[in-house]
Parts: structure tokens; C-alpha cells; sequence
């Protein structure tokens, strides 16, 4: 793309910029004490803002207009030139300034300007006036789009920051590492499994999007900056003097995650008790997991038994071998999990399975026959859900979770 340079200004634009720049530091003032008052926001900037560095930002602005207008050139600033915008818009993005308030005062400034050269046109100059209308609209173009550039990119990077200060706060909790700015309990402990999904590796765009609409979503939810740990697969989010989710929590983060959302609350009294608090939570949704439950919310008194039969003990690998013979065939293994969950129903299992209740009694048998165990007997029917659990949980994804 060619681009060509501006066409220079003729004398009597460069005459009427002349007369206006004795008159900087008068329309400097002006500005940032009476103009920009009017701007929503202004009054409540600290003074030394309002008197010392926007007014400053506006009589370089002014200045470097006219002074080049003066001089024949058409007032484009340059890579240069810009730069001092950009570094005053660094600073007021990290002093939290709002971007409207801050274009504000830009493109309230361009129009004080502007009726400055107004008032200063004599009879005969109203060419030069359009000319330097021309080139004030030019300019501003180019500052505001620079301006807003640099505002957004410091944003973007102190909101980073800040997610990573989240993120390793997290992390040190759920270590169970003390830090200084950690708050005081009790914390709610919440625990979020993601629907397994091909989400195009650990650092893809997919699983960042996903991270982050969750985490929105919880800020929101809590209405503070919620501390988390989060992947692809989920994760961890603390929220400081909580004990209880929100009876919206639910909805909201599935809007966020998915509807094959699982998730578990737990309350740590003190920061020492997070670890633990955490761990109790992900083993909520492993049992439930493994128990067939539907997506959603799990609380531990839907998993009491199974989750006290998941617990490894001196016996765990014993009964988790009782069904070592099945490992090869995942269509018995299914159809026990899917009998036991239907509390030993065959029409029920085979609804679910989409089978013949004579094709569910024969896979039964072959279990049986695979096992040794006799499923009509409660002894072997609780020996099989057990070794169900306790199999499912040396297969966690869950069992070697950073920190726990």
C-alpha cells in the first residue's frame, strides 16, 4: 500500500497557527481546569493528575500542533511524537483511569483547539481554517488510535500480572505453603472436573478461553477476584470467608464450562486446612464420576458409602484384582458398573445400555464366571462396587494433582 505525505500548509494556515501558539499555556489551563470538568469522572482524579500531568499532556499536545502548523509542515505526528502520548497512556491505565474518561479529555482537547482557531481566524482566512481542520482531524486520528493502543496493551499485561498473583496464591494454598497476603479462613473449597473434550493441547487457545470464562465466571458469581487453579481438565477455586455456594453456582459456572460440569464445595477452617479440604472435594467428584452419576453439583452424603469403600487400605489392591480378569473387556465392565448403579435391575440396566435383559443376564454370567463373584450376594455385590471405586481411583487423572 502506497502512502503519500501530506500536503504542506499553505501561509495563511501557517499564519493563523502562529497567532494561536503564544496562547498554549492559557488553553492548557483552561482546559484541565474548567473543560474537562465536564467529563464524568474528572473531579474525582487526584490533583496533582488533573493539575500537573494532563495539563502538561495537553500544552505538549497543543504546542507540537501548532508549532509544526507554524512552520509549513501538515501537524502528522510521528513515530516520535507519539510516543510521549503512549507513555502518558501507560500511566493512567496503571493508575486505573477509565479509557473513556481518558479519550475524553483527547477529543475535548482537539475541539478547545479548534474553536481557539475559530476565534483567532480574521475575514478571508476561512480556507485556512478547514485547512487546519483538516489536519487537527488527521492528527487526533492518529494520536487517539495510539493512545488507546498502549491503554489497552498495559491493561492487558497488569490484568495478566494480576491472574498469575491469583494463580500462584492458589497454588501455594493448595500446597499447603502459607503466604503473606494469604486472607484469614474460612475458605470454601470448590472443585471443578471439565467434560473431557479435545481441546487442542495444554496451552491452546480453546483451553485459555475456557480458563478464563470460568474464572470470569466465579468472580462473578462471588463478586470478588476468586483465586483458582485451572486447566483444561479443571481444578481448584478458593473463596475467602465462604462456606456455602451460591444456589446460582451451579448454572453459572456450567454456562461457563459446559454441561458436563462436575464440581464439589468443601469448607477449609483455617489456610492449614486446604489441602486436605481440597483433596476431600476431588475425591467427591472422582466417586461420583465412577459411580455414574449425572453432571452437576455432588455433595458427599451422595457418595457416603462409596466413597468410604474407594478408601485405600492394606486390602485396596487385593480387591481391586478381583476384576483384573474384565480388564480386556470394557463391555463387562460397563454393564457391572451400570447393574450395580441400577441397583441390581436388569430391565433398568439394559434400558440404560440399550440392550436385551437376556443380553445383560448373559454378560452378568460371564462376569461371574470371569470374577468368581457371585453378584446375588451382597458380600459380592459390595465387593465388586468397591473394586469398581478403588480401580477407578489408581486410573485418576485426579491422583497425582500438583499439590495434593
Amino acid at each position: 500500500m502506497v502512502t503519500t505525505s501530506p500536503a504542506p500548509l499553505s501561509p495563511a494556515a501557517r499564519a493563523l497557527a502562529a497567532r494561536c501558539e503564544p496562547r498554549v499555556n492559557e488553553l492548557a489551563r483552561r482546559m484541565t481546569r474548567t473543560v474537562f470538568e465536564r467529563l464524568h469522572g474528572y473531579a474525582e482524579l487526584p490533583a496533582d493528575v488533573r493539575d500537573v500531568e494532563i495539563t502538561a499532556t495537553a500544552r505538549h499536545g497543543l504546542r507540537r500542533f501548532l508549532r509544526n502548523a507554524a512552520g509549513g509542515e501538515a501537524p502528522r505526528p510521528t513515530e516520535d511524537g507519539l510516543r510521549y502520548f503512549q507513555e502518558r497512556a501507560h500511566q493512567r491505565a496503571d493508575e486505573g483511569m477509565p479509557l473513556q474518561l481518558l479519550l475524553g479529555t483527547y477529543t475535548t482537547g482537539a475541539h478547545v483547539l479548534w474553536q481557539a482557531l475559530t476565534d483567532a481566524a480574521r475575514p478571508g482566512e476561512e480556507n485556512a481554517l478547514t485547512e487546519l481542520c483538516g489536519a487537527l482531524i488527521a492528527s487526533q486520528g492518529r494520536v487517539i488510535g495510539a493512545v488507546t493502543e498502549s491503554y489497552l496493551d498495559e491493561q492487558a499485561a497488569i490484568a495478566a500480572e494480576r491472574r498469575e498473583q491469583r494463580r500462584s496464591l492458589a497454588r501455594a494454598l493448595l500446597e499447603g505453603r502459607g503466604t503473606a497476603d494469604a486472607p484469614a479462613g474460612p475458605f470454601l473449597v470448590v472443585h471443578l472436573r471439565f467434560a473431557s473434550r479435545d481441546l487442542g493441547g495444554p496451552g491452546g487457545v480453546a483451553v485459555r478461553r475456557l480458563v478464563r470464562r470460568v474464572q470470569t465466571a466465579l468472580d462473578r458469581l462471588f463478586g470478588t477476584e476468586v483465586p483458582a487453579l485451572l486447566n483444561g481438565t479443571g481444578g481448584h477455586a478458593l473463596v475467602p470467608g465462604r462456606t456455602e455456594l451460591p444456589d446460582a453456582a451451579t448454572a453459572v459456572l456450567r454456562e461457563a464450562a459446559g454441561q458436563g460440569l462436575r464440581l464439589a464445595a468443601t469448607v477449609a477452617e483455617e489456610t492449614g486446612d486446604i489441602p486436605d479440604a481440597a483433596r476431600v472435594g476431588t475425591e467427591i467428584v472422582r466417586v461420583a464420576t465412577a459411580c455414574g452419576h449425572t453432571p452437576g453439583r455432588h455433595h458427599l452424603d451422595d457418595v457416603l458409602l462409596e466413597y468410604h469403600l474407594s478408601r485405600p487400605s492394606a486390602g485396596s489392591d487385593r480387591i481391586a484384582a478381583l476384576l483384573a480378569p474384565l480388564a480386556d473387556r470394557p463391555d463387562l465392565t460397563a454393564t457391572l458398573r451400570t447393574h450395580l448403579e441400577q441397583r441390581q435391575d436388569r430391565r433398568a440396566t439394559a434400558r440404560v445400555l440399550g440392550l436385551h435383559p437376556n443380553s445383560v443376564d448373559y454378560r452378568l454370567a460371564r462376569v461371574t464366571e470371569l470374577t468368581g463373584l457371585d453378584l446375588g450376594t451382597p458380600k459380592d455385590a459390595a465387593l465388586a462396587l468397591a473394586a469398581l471405586l478403588l480401580g477407578s481411583h489408581s486410573r485418576s487423572r485426579y491422583a497425582n494433582w500438583p499439590g495434593l
